[in-house]
């Protein structure tokens, strides 16, 4: 295993890796649809085991018929599980969507409340979908941690581990804040176009393959 590279060597390793990206990415955006930081909210939690392209087909058409919290409270948990079944563990979304709406009414108004430790108190909410609306709703930077993220960050010799809090402060010291925001959209583009979490991804059309510490490409030859 290579040794860690020193936080100098990592900040440069990662100014070099974004700068690749911003030039294969250009415009790197969230790919949920939503129209406010509720909706955001919503089908952040409903991303959870879920691409985001089947979120916004079921969101398509939940965000018309739930349109605030208390909508989410005036249906039996089995409507709405029926509602959202295709994202999967459909049971367990509608229970903490449902949990999470009483919470904002009896709390916060029925509004989405802006900071991480509120926004962490709602059911169903962890760190990464609470930086995930502070982020695009609140300009409060922050960095998202996803699957994507975490597979890239310890291929790129970045980070060593999987736990997500723990790589979400490593990264933090890595770039300014900034970049949080844009260097979470490029990896997971590039974790999902490239760098996928295949045995053997596309490393020959892989813009950032000498940065990689893995050695995908020297393993198919």
């Amino acid at each position: 295993m290579p040794k860690p590279p020193s936080l100098t060597q990592a900040k440069k390793r990662l100014g070099e890796i974004l700068t690749r990206l911003k030039t294969e990415y250009p415009n790197p955006h969230i790919a949920l649809d939503y129209t406010s930081p509720f909706e955001l909210l919503i089908a952040t939690m409903l991303s959870a085991q879920c691409t985001d392209e089947r979120v916004n087909k079921v969101t398509a058409k939940l965000f018309v018929k739930y349109r605030s919290a208390q909508d989410y409270l005036n249906v039996p948990q089995e409507e709405l599980e029926q509602d959202i079944f295709s994202t999967g563990f459909y049971k367990a979304k509608a229970k903490n969507i449902q949990a999470c709406c009483a919470k904002l009414l009896a709390d916060f108004h029925g509004e989405v409340p802006q900071t991480l430790d509120e926004l962490t108190s709602l059911a169903g909410v962890g760190r990464k979908t609470a930086n995930v609306v502070l982020s695009h709703c609140f300009d409060t930077p922050g960095v998202v941690v996803d699957t994507h993220v975490t597979r890239l960050v310890n291929r790129l010799g970045l980070c060593d581990g999987t736990d997500a809090v723990q790589l979400e402060f490593e990264l933090m010291k890595l770039m300014p804040s900034t970049e949080w925001r844009d260097f979470t959209h490029l990896m997971i583009s590039h974790g999902r176009a490239i760098c996928t979490a295949r045995t053997r991804p596309f490393c020959d059309k892989c813009s950032l393959e000498d940065l990689c510490v893995k050695n995908f490409s020297s393993a198919k030859k």
